[in-house]
């Protein structure tokens, strides 16, 4: 089974995550991103896009990883990574059904004030706000909006902890 942790940055995916990996036996984190950053390693460099989902390559490697993993090791992926392009969604979502891969799809939300405070706050990137992060507060609103709420289980995170989020998880999937 996979556990895909979505929302957009400063919703608490990665921290959370780590959180429902020890709430859940036999699971394992594995970051999508990390696929990303594989492409984004390969000399010459991909054409430029501004992120590593619009590269066709990423979604297919993401799933293919995915079930290799899960094929070697059994039980549980919890995937923490930011999906907001409903295409690519489906794509991801789709191929992991192909391959009989049951997903639990958990959005962490938190409303725009909470969301961009926690951004402005997250000192460990650096001392200045990522802009990429805060880019993608928006483009999280419309997918909100349109169809990414009504395509996963939404855990308001707004007056959460991430160990209350992740009990939340784990519940929901061991319920």
């Amino acid at each position: 089974m996979i556990i895909w942790i979505n929302g957009t940055h400063g919703a608490g995916k990665t921290t959370t995550s780590a959180l429902v990996q020890r709430l859940i036996p036999d699971s394992r984190v594995f970051n999508a991103e990390k696929v990303g950053e594989a492409l984004m390693d390969i000399t010459p460099g991909l054409p430029a896009t501004g992120n590593f989902q619009h590269w066709p390559p990423w979604r297919p490697l993401v799933v293919e990883t995915a079930r290799r993993v899960l094929d070697y090791t059994g039980g549980t992926l919890v995937m923490p990574m930011t999906v907001l392009v409903e295409e690519y969604w489906r794509e991801i979502s789709t191929g992991l059904a192909r391959h009989d891969i049951p997903v639990r799809h958990f959005v962490l939300h938190a409303d725009q004030d909470t969301l961009r405070g926690r951004i402005e706050g997250d000192k460990l990137l650096g001392p200045v706000p990522s802009p990429f992060r805060l880019h993608h507060l928006e483009p999280y609103a419309e997918a909100a909006r349109t169809w990414l709420h009504a395509e996963a289980e939404v855990v308001d995170t707004t007056h959460l902890t991430p160990a209350q989020v992740a009990l939340r998880i784990a519940e929901a999937v061991e319920g």
